[in-house]
């Protein structure tokens, strides 16, 4: 490429990623019409990433750490826009603060009214996006009837974000802590993997969107896995993945991929035990402290979650839509598992010990596929993996669950991104085929 030639793509580069900047700062405001801006914001999204593919490292660098940054800083512009998710962080800090086990009792319990203030628990009960609490009081707060559902270290996490925040600073620690965290995986994948890669997290639409503005605590588990794949292996690995299994439990998907090849021959099991002991013990060593000092389960709302999610019930929220297309909804909870389970032990026999992070891709973007939950923070995991691993297309599974949190059942997003994912993998699959033809002539 020509050094003109270089300059005009590094300028489009600029002006697709300003474009980018200001949708998602239109995006943070809410209001209406957030699925067109969000879908503007991942077309400019791949737009930015196609522009950048031919662009040399050199100047890719600062483009993908300076536009992260700006894009990152986009979730910072106002309050929560799609979630009240962080308002329940907020509260379980501040019920860890005055010495209570978040796991004992519900936000609308009478007995943490002494704790009640007029941001989480506003006196106009007329404004939108709040929960009654019975007694003509309301919350800012979602199931405010219900036990925590999050883990310890998360529990942790909400402690440090509460203890750190000045007087009256509200929402805006918890999302400059998912800013920091982002900003700091971006860093890692630059350092560690592919900058080219990288540019797929840092430029990403749900990262601002999901581990800023709505600080969903799902990027501590996302930097966690990270570092457990990009920096340290044995035991420091099964580490870090126990405690983000422990920051919120997704991040179990990426075991697997930290197993890979495992069964190839026979059983490696001082290499399942050098992962699986440490993860296990820290998940335990991170319950512990709460199980010692709360009298309920510290399992909170979980297994209510599940039912309300209605995941044995196919129809009630379109759940296992894609396997739903080809089976009667009564199989669908059933082969979806199934076929979840296939995934994971092709990644145990056939997944490369070198590159742990595209068995933990191809686990959680197959987990997401199945059972195409209607939240779109699930998928930052994916998009991080994505990073490492350098497969565009299971991007579109994160595009697809946005579509789904903002317009409801979407089995046709869905759709597409399962298309696209089989697409790649074809496309892939053909270019390695040509290549193995020649070694084998050559040999």
């Amino acid at each position: 490429m020509s050094r003109y030639g270089a300059g005009r793509r590094m300028v489009c580069a600029v002006a697709i990623l300003s474009a980018l900047v200001a949708v998602l700062v239109r995006m943070a405001l809410g209001g209406s019409g957030l699925l067109g801006w969000h879908l503007a914001g991942w077309a400019l999204f791949a737009a930015a990433l196609w522009v950048a593919r031919t662009l040399p490292a050199g100047r890719l660098t600062g483009l993908v750490v300076a536009g992260g940054i700006a894009v990152t800083a986009t979730g910072l512009v106002a309050p929560p826009s799609t979630s009240t998710d962080s308002y329940r962080y907020a509260w379980d800090g501040r019920v860890q603060a005055a010495g209570i086990s978040p796991y004992d009792h519900a936000p609308a319990d009478p007995e943490l009214a002494f704790l009640r203030d007029d941001w989480l628990f506003p006196g106009d009960c007329a404004a939108p996006r709040l929960a009654p609490l019975g007694d003509g009081t309301c919350t800012r707060m979602n199931r405010p009837a219900v036990h925590t559902i999050y883990p310890p270290v998360a529990e942790g996490y909400f402690l440090l974000v509460h203890r750190l925040s000045p007087e009256g600073s509200r929402h805006k620690v918890l999302q400059l802590g998912g800013a920091l965290m982002a900003i700091a995986v971006l860093l890692a994948l630059c350092r560690w993997r592919d900058v080219r890669t990288a540019a797929s997290w840092g430029w990403c639409p749900a990262v601002p969107v999901e581990a800023v503005n709505n600080a969903h605590v799902d990027v501590l588990g996302v930097l966690l896995v990270v570092l457990a794949f990009c920096v340290v292996r044995g035991r420091g690995r099964g580490a870090l993945l126990g405690a983000a299994v422990a920051a919120k439990l997704l991040p179990a998907t990426a075991l697997p991929g930290a197993l890979s090849g495992v069964l190839r021959q026979g059983v490696a099991w001082r290499r399942r035990l050098v992962v699986v002991v440490p993860a296990a013990l820290v998940v335990m060593a991170a319950y512990l402290p709460y199980a010692l000092v709360s009298r309920g389960s510290v399992l909170g709302y979980l297994f209510g979650y599940v039912r309300e999610e209605e995941y044995a019930d196919p129809s009630a929220k379109s759940r296992y839509a894609l396997v739903r297309l080809a089976l009667p909804d009564s199989w669908a909870p059933f082969a979806a598992i199934l076929l979840l389970a296939l995934v994971v032990l092709y990644v145990l026999r056939e997944g490369d010990p070198e590159r742990p992070w595209a068995g933990a891709l191809l686990v959680t973007g197959s987990l997401l596929l199945l059972f195409t939950p209607a939240y779109s923070w699930y998928a930052l995991l994916v998009v991080a993996m994505v990073a490492m691993d350098g497969r565009w297309e299971w991007l579109t599974v994160a595009a697809a669950g946005a579509v789904a949190y903002l317009s409801g059942p979407a089995t046709a997003a869905y759709a597409v991104a399962g298309l696209a994912v089989g697409v790649g993998w074809a496309v892939r699959r053909s270019r390695r085929s040509p290549a193995r033809t020649r070694g084998g002539a050559q040999s």
